[in-house]
């Protein structure tokens, strides 16, 4: 909780002015860190919908919620920064108003906020939520709907992570794996994960050659998981192939391109795996 010495209107001028003071020392920080500009803005909560796929959403009710999971708006509103710090002093006199009726033990309404994944999205209530992160309350009341994505949003995303989230997302949309197996599916870079779903869509392909049958998409996530990735990563282990700092998924994708080249000009010599370990 923020200092109080009993005046309501005193403290949350100086509500404000601490916030202030503490939004230029962020940016004072970030410039000196060479951050990129967009580690301080709020993000956008239709951009990061759109990159990380929407599937669903459900109404949870009032929830008292942490207040340092709250990083994004509905709107693109900019008198707050991400950590709900004013801009500037456009909103100080609702700011003011608020913070002192909340040092006088008014009670507020909720807010609104979209939940994604860890974090929330306000909807309406920005200037509570700068109250609130002012005066260093740790949670606050508000009507939550939620809504489920192909890709879960956490606490660290960044605008400049969207394009890789969506990477992930369409890789989810054509390889729909269990949740269980998916938290093995992990590549380091983004990026790849759509050479991983081209890899996985081939080897669908191949079974339906062999077996003459046709299977869904979910249906040849599941067996590609267990009958090929599963003892695929397992030999590799065995085989002391995975690297240190590589996921499972990282050594299997690295490993794909090489076992079909070697298959068609050389055998597992000692050699071959030697290269295949250093990744020449």
């Amino acid at each position: 909780m923020a200092p109080d010495t009993g005046f309501p209107t005193s403290d949350a001028q100086d509500d404000f002015l601490r916030a202030r003071r503490r939004r230029t020392l962020a940016r004072l920080s970030a410039v000196l860190r060479r951050e990129p500009d967009d580690v301080e803005m709020m993000l956008p909560f239709d951009e990061v919908v759109a990159a990380l796929g929407r599937v669903s959403e459900r109404d949870l009710g009032i929830r008292s919620i942490e207040v340092d999971t709250i990083v994004g708006t509905v709107d693109r509103g900019k008198e707050f920064d991400r950590a709900f710090r004013p801009t500037s002093s456009a909103v100080r006199q609702r700011f003011e108003r608020l913070a002192s009726a909340q040092r006088r033990g008014e009670a507020l309404p909720p807010i609104d906020v979209f939940r994604v994944g860890e974090v929330h999205f306000v909807r309406d209530g920005h200037h509570r939520v700068a109250v609130a992160r002012a005066q260093r309350r740790t949670e606050i009341d508000a009507r939550v709907v939620e809504v489920v994505t192909r890709v879960p949003a956490d606490r660290s995303t960044r605008l400049d992570d969207l394009p890789l989230k969506g990477h992930e997302r369409l890789f989810r949309e054509r390889v729909p794996l269990g949740a269980d197996a998916l938290t093995r599916v992990r590549l380091t870079d983004p990026e790849r994960y759509g050479e991983l779903a081209e890899g996985v869509e081939a080897w669908g392909f191949r079974l339906h050659q062999v077996e003459g049958t046709c299977l869904d998409r979910p249906q040849v996530a599941r067996r590609w998981f267990d009958e090929e990735f599963v003892p695929v990563v397992a030999l590799l282990r065995d085989a002391d192939l995975v690297r240190r700092g590589e996921t499972d998924a990282d050594a299997y994708l690295r490993l794909s391109g090489d076992r079909y080249r070697l298959m068609r000009t050389q055998s597992w010599s000692d050699e071959a795996i030697e290269r295949v370990r250093r990744g020449r």
